[in-house]
C-alpha cells in the first residue's frame, strides 16, 4: 500500500537494552512526598489553584490549564499541599511547582467509572476528556494532545503513526507497554482515529522488538485500518519526521509540521494514556520509566506516579553501585545530565540513567577536522559542524541560516564526531540564545 523506505543519515551507537528488556514492569510505592511541576509541557505553564495546607485527592486537579496550547495538572496521590513555589526542575533551572504530602491512603477524588464504548462518544466529548486528562506527548516531546488532535481544516490528516520505534539506547519503557498492555495502546489509537476521521494507522516498531511485532501484530489482525511496520534498526527512528518518511515516503519540509503532508505521530505510551481517559476519565498520573546503567544496582522497568523523585525510584531499584558518576534524565543521546537526584519525573520522562565513572569520563573536544561524518549522518541534511562554529562565534544568525532551528537535537552528529565536538551543545545554546532574541524582539 505505501512506499516503504529508511530515511538518510543516521547512526548505530550500542542498542544496551539487554538490562531490562525481559524485566516485566514494577509498580513503585508512592513516596512520602510528590512534586508536581507546573511546566511539564510545551506551552504555557498550567496556573495553581490550590495553596499551602490545602487537603487534596488523587486524580484532582491542582493547576488549570492556562490557555489552548497548555493541560493542566492534578494530584498523583491523596495528601495535604506542603509548598508552592519554585524546585529545581528535570529540564533545568528552578520553576514553579506544587509540593504534597502524602498521606498514605492514596484517595481518589472520583472512582474510575466503567469503561465507555467509543462509539458512544462524540469527537469533541473525546477531545474534551483528553484535555482534562492533562495529557501531553509522552515520547518526550510532550506537546498536549489535544492540540495536536486538532488540526486546522486546510491541513487534513490521512495517516495515523503510532511509535514504538523507541530507538534511544537503553530504554525498553515502550518495548514493555506493548507487551504488557497492547490492546489499551490500540483502543487509544483507535479513539485517536475516530477524532480524525482517519482510515489508515499504522503502528511503528523496530525490528529489533520482535515479541513486541509479533504481539501488536496479533491484536491487529482483525482491524483492517491498523497495520504494523516492522522499521529498520536505525538511530533515531523514532523521531516523528524520520518515522514519517520510512513508514510512508513522504517528507516533512524544514519548518514543517506532520500535518502538512497529512500525517500525525504519536508515542505508544500516549496511545494508553488516550485510552484510559477517554473510557474511564483516568487523568495522566503515572507513566512507565526505563532505570538502567552500570550505575543502577538493579535496573527495571518501573509504573510510578508523576513528581516522585529520582532518588525515590534509583533506592526502589537498589540504590546506587559503587562507581555510580553521572544522572541522565533520558537515555544516552538525548538524555539531560541532572545535578542532583531530587528532580521528580515529569510527563516526557522515558528513563532514568546512571553512568559509572568509566562511562561517564569527559571526553577533550579537539578541533573540527572537516571531515564531513557529520553531515554525513544527520537525518535533518544539515551541516552541524558549520552550525556549531557560527555558534561558538556568536554568529547566531548565520547559524539559524544553515537550519539551526530545524535541528531534533538528537545527538548523531556529536556521537559519530572524531575530533569529539560536542555539536548538540553548541546548537542547542545557539536555539536558546535565538529564541531569547525573538522574545526581547516581541
Amino acid at each position: 500500500m505505501f512506499k516503504t523506505n529508511s530515511f538518510r543519515g543516521g547512526t548505530h551507537p550500542p542498542e544496551d537494552k539487554s538490562r531490562t528488556e525481559h524485566l516485566p514492569i514494577e509498580n513503585v510505592p508512592i513516596p512520602e512526598k510528590i512534586l508536581i511541576p507546573l511546566q511539564q509541557h510545551i506551552g504555557a505553564p498550567a496556573e495553581p489553584v490550590v495553596e499551602k495546607g490545602a487537603g487534596v485527592k488523587t486524580g484532582q486537579v491542582i493547576a488549570k490549564s492556562n490557555g489552548f496550547i497548555s493541560i493542566p495538572a492534578h494530584a498523583t496521590c491523596s495528601g495535604t499541599v506542603t509548598a508552592v513555589d519554585l524546585f529545581t526542575h528535570p529540564l533545568g533551572n528552578r520553576m514553579l511547582a506544587i509540593e504534597i504530602e502524602n498521606d498514605g491512603k492514596d484517595e481518589w477524588e472520583q472512582k474510575q467509572s466503567r469503561a465507555l464504548s467509543i462509539r458512544s462518544l462524540k469527537k469533541d466529548e473525546m477531545l474534551k476528556r483528553i484535555q482534562e486528562a492533562g495529557i501531553a506527548g509522552m515520547g518526550g516531546a510532550a506537546f498536549p494532545t489535544h492540540v495536536k488532535l486538532s488540526p486546522p481544516e486546510d491541513k487534513p490528516v490521512d495517516i495515523i503513526l503510532l511509535n514504538g520505534a523507541e530507538c534511544e539506547p537503553c530504554l525498553t519503557a515502550d518495548h514493555r507497554l506493548m507487551l504488557e498492555q497492547p490492546d489499551l495502546i490500540i483502543q487509544g489509537m483507535r479513539i485517536m482515529m475516530k477524532i480524525l476521521g482517519v482510515k489508515t494507522g499504522i503502528i511503528g516498531i523496530e525490528r529489533n522488538k520482535p515479541d513486541a511485532i509479533d504481539t501488536i501484530t496479533e491484536r491487529v489482525r482483525k482491524v483492517k485500518s491498523i497495520r504494523v511496520l516492522p522499521l529498520k534498526v536505525k538511530y533515531p527512528q523514532g523521531a516523528e519526521k524520520q518515522l514519517i518518511k520510512a513508514a510512508t515516503g513522504r517528507e516533512v519540509p524544514c519548518g514543517g509540521l506532520p500535518m502538512d503532508v497529512g500525517c500525525l505521530v504519536h508515542n505508544v505510551g500516549t496511545a494508553l494514556a488516550v485510552a484510559e481517559a477517554v473510557s474511564v476519565k483516568k487523568p495522566l498520573i503515572e507513566r512507565i520509566v526505563t532505570v538502567t546503567g552500570n550505575g543502577i544496582a538493579k535496573p527495571k522497568n518501573c509504573r510510578v506516579r508523576i513528581g516522585t523523585s529520582f532518588r525515590h525510584i534509583i533506592e526502589f531499584c537498589g540504590g546506587y553501585t559503587a562507581n555510580a558518576s553521572k544522572l541522565i534524565s533520558g537515555g544516552p543521546m538525548m538524555g539531560i545530565a541532572q545535578v542532583t537526584d531530587a528532580v521528580p519525573v515529569i510527563k516526557g520522562t522515558s528513563g532514568i540513567l546512571v553512568l559509572d565513572r568509566k562511562q561517564a569520563f569527559l571526553r577533550k573536544e579537539n578541533p573540527c577536522i572537516g571531515c564531513a561524518r557529520c553531515v554525513d549522518v544527520c537525518p535533518m541534511n544539515l551541516v552541524p559542524n558549520r552550525i556549531a562554529a557560527f555558534v561558538e562565534y556568536q554568529k547566531i544568525d548565520k547559524a539559524r541560516r544553515l537550519g539551526l532551528i530545524d535541528c531534533i537535537e538528537c545527538g548523531s552528529c556529536s556521537y559519530i564526531c572524531p575530533a569529539k565536538r560536542n555539536l548538540v551543545h553548541y546548537i542547542k545554546l545557539g536555539k536558546a540564545v535565538w529564541n531569547k532574541t525573538q522574545k526581547k524582539a516581541q
